[in-house]
């Protein structure tokens, strides 16, 4: 769930700070010992919602990394109400989902959406 925000250097949260490994996520794999999967997940997700699972939560979620654990991460996001996990594939995809966080919390400030905007793609197939 980590974004490299520009906040970690005293700028805004509206942009990235750019990372050698391309994505939090893939820094987070380099990091970790070997034989241990690391997924992205959630960046897109504004917390405010995830707080209230009383109310459907209405967010795609899209899920990279591994195969195996991709799909494990997946399943469990179709366990929040109103979230759809959307397989985002290779964990390199991450850099591109990390970006999007910046531009919805521009979007949130814009527009005074406290609860967090969240997006849908649409046209997917029903599974």
């Amino acid at each position: 769930m980590a974004v490299p925000l520009a906040t970690a250097i005293g700028d805004g949260a509206v942009r990235t700070v750019g990372i050698w490994q391309g994505s939090a996520a893939e820094l987070v794999a380099d990091l970790v010992p070997e034989g241990v999967s690391v997924v992205s997940a959630f960046q897109n997700v504004s917390s405010h919602r995830l707080q209230h699972l009383d109310e459907p939560v209405e967010c795609d979620v899209i899920v990279s990394g591994e195969k195996a654990p991709r799909e494990a991460v997946m399943a469990l996001c179709e366990l929040v109400p109103g979230l759809r996990a959307v397989n985002g594939g290779a964990l390199s995809n991450a850099r591109i989902v990390e970006e999007i966080t910046a531009l919805l919390i521009g979007l949130n400030i814009r527009y005074k959406v406290p609860e967090g905007l969240g997006f849908r793609i649409t046209g997917l197939p029903e599974r």
